[in-house]
């Protein structure tokens, strides 16, 4: 196979004819020059350019000239709901996927959003393989310098898979030789113990995790004995754990096999459950969210399977959580930081799960309560100035404070998301 070198606008500074015509032919903004620098903070937190971001992500992405039930365009409608990313590329690299690749880097970039392109077996590299090497030495270079890239992904559930984990740290010290501007994201199933996976994590920057509770039966994604949509949560634990202070995000589900696939019953989560285990997932140190299985035609109605997304649930369901914990929500600015050293414990429940964040001197608490009994909980720590706050996203609910103390209930599955600010003295 004959590679052709890149000639595209990703590559370097286009011409003002290349300009002209690209707005005349997409009718949209010029793509952004020069490629991005990204990060991570100490608190695990992305930046891009040095701008904190809580990526929000999807596998996979809307046709490229996609279009919203009402006719919008597609990647407009995900982004200003606080979408960041789509995993893009494919199994096999060659010419006509580079070019693919092409395409849909360009694209996403003139909306404002990036691509996780998936290297998959390029990133595992056998010593000696040097064609292999040429083709992931060839497609780092041509694409790191694109303002569409965010991070890279590699091979996909590789301990699940059985895929050595030699090659794919050979094949990461190659990226990172030739970028060192992308992370290496690495994704595994729910599967595996601690000693299996850790071996993996020097393959890559940051760690994901899949997990899918929603099915019939319930939890079939998960061997552990938990069937329930807390199972998140013990995952969310389960990859940090393996990671070992390497950031990592959580891959959610919109659909997947075991809900799409011939003899499977179709099965979604609902609004609350999406909604619980996205701030589930987020309270027990997820830095990044992807929701997996938008674009799986098994999983659409007729509409959407004309439209190549499953607007249906964006609607319904991921539209309406994104609004809560995206960019441009009232809460984001708390979840780029880092947890908060104020001494705030909960008492009188074992199941709720918190983490604290403060922005300047307002305060978020972030609390989310396990299957079993409605129960009434007592959050303790706060300073003394605190005297009441309000119940985000439940308006015009509000919670009084003394002492430092108030107390709140939870049902299963509750999420509340507190907030305390000076300005409600």
């Amino acid at each position: 196979m004959q590679l052709i070198e890149p000639k595209s606008i990703g590559q370097g500074v286009p011409s003002l004819v290349g300009i002209v015509l690209l707005l005349i032919f997409t009718g949209s903004c010029a793509m952004p020059q020069g490629p991005n620098r990204v990060s991570f903070n100490e608190d695990g937190v992305l930046l891009i350019n040095g701008k904190k971001t809580l990526p929000i992500g999807f596998t996979g992405a809307p046709p490229l000239d996609g279009r919203t039930p009402d006719g919008g365009n597609a990647f407009e409608e995900i982004r200003e709901a606080g979408g960041h990313f789509f995993r893009s590329g494919a199994g096999e690299w060659n010419e006509k996927v580079i070019e693919d690749e092409q395409k849909f880097l360009d694209t996403v970039a003139r909306h404002g959003m990036y691509c996780w392109p998936r290297l998959a077996k390029l990133s595992s590299l056998e010593e000696g393989n040097a064609e292999k090497e040429k083709m992931l030495r060839y497609v780092i270079n041509r694409f790191k310098n694109h303002p569409g890239l965010l991070v890279w992904k590699n091979v996909d559930e590789p301990q699940w898979g059985q895929n050595p984990f030699e090659p794919m740290i050979r094949a990461y010290k190659v990226i990172k030789d030739l970028d060192l501007d992308h992370p290496v994201g690495l994704t595994q199933a729910p599967r595996g113990t601690l000693e299996e996976l850790r071996p993996y994590s020097a393959a890559a920057d940051f760690l994901l995790l899949d997990i899918y509770p929603i099915s019939y039966p319930p939890g079939t994604h998960s061997l552990l004995a938990n069937k329930e949509i807390s199972m998140v949560g013990d995952w969310t634990r389960f990859i940090k754990e393996v990671a070992d202070g390497k950031p990592i995000w959580m891959v959610l589900q919109i659909c997947w096999s075991g809900v799409a696939n011939p003899g499977k019953t179709l099965r979604f989560p609902s609004f609350a459950q999406e909604r619980f285990m996205t701030y589930q997932a987020l309270i027990n140190g997820a830095r990044g969210l992807v929701y997996f299985g938008g674009n799986i035609t098994e999983c659409m109605n007729e509409r959407d399977a004309r439209l190549g997304w499953n607007w249906t649930f964006w609607q319904r369901v991921l539209r309406p959580v994104l609004e809560e914990v995206g960019q441009g929500s009232p809460l984001y600015p708390a979840l780029l930081e880092g947890d908060s050293k104020l001494p705030i414990k909960i008492a009188d429940a074992n199941d709720v799960e918190y983490c604290v964040r403060e922005v300047g001197r307002d305060i978020y608490i972030l609390a989310c309560k396990r299957e079993g009994e409605t129960v009434k909980v007592k959050f303790s720590g706060l300073p003394d100035w605190v005297m009441q706050g309000e119940v985000m996203y439940e308006a015009p609910r509000r919670v009084k404070a003394e002492a430092g103390e108030f107390t709140d209930w939870f049902a299963p599955f509750d999420v509340h998301v507190y907030h305390f600010t000076p300005d409600n003295l």
